[in-house]
């Protein structure tokens, strides 16, 4: 517990503007995950792939950022 408060030494505390950008960017790599799914699924060509892919990497990239 951090002194005073009921939160443990090891505790994250964002506030509620961080939380909602945090949760759009997580939701950003779902998506972004979701079309390179779909797109192997549909049989995609390697280009396409790609672009999906580095759109993938960015989402992930940017949720990383936070800390």
């Amino acid at each position: 517990m951090v002194k005073g408060t009921p939160l443990a030494p090891d505790s994250v505390v964002l506030s509620a503007d961080e939380a909602a950008q945090l949760s759009d960017r997580v939701y950003q790599v779902r998506c972004a995950a979701e079309d390179v799914a779909t797109a192997l699924e549909e049989g995609a060509d390697g280009s396409e792939l790609r672009e999906l892919c580095d759109a993938l990497m960015r989402a992930a990239k940017a949720a990383d950022g936070w800390r």
